[in-house]
């Protein structure tokens, strides 16, 4: 799903919500959970999942096309941990 039908999809559930008001929702979310990630912070949605930062450890790593060595700095990558809810809704028959 895209950020443009998820607006779509919001605004087809609420008929008194314009579309400039569902766009500023969903853009008011997903800053508020990137702004969490970039300060460290852990974002915890109940019954959707987690997000969370998982730092990678600097490494030495290899550029396939040369096998020359390349020094890979450290850095901070996003993680989502799904909830339990989520995962029985996925698993369901």
């Amino acid at each position: 799903m895209t950020r443009s039908e998820l607006i779509q999809r919001l605004l087809a559930k609420n008929n008194d919500v314009s579309h400039q008001q569902a766009e500023n929702v969903v853009g008011v979310i997903l800053d508020e959970i990137s702004q969490a990630l970039a300060k460290g912070n852990r974002v915890e949605l109940r019954g959707f999942g987690v997000f969370s930062v998982r730092k990678r450890r600097a490494r030495i790593g290899r550029n396939p096309k040369t096998g020359a060595s390349v020094d890979v700095a450290a850095k901070g990558v996003p993680f989502f941990k799904a909830g339990k809810q989520l995962r029985d809704r996925l698993n369901s028959d």
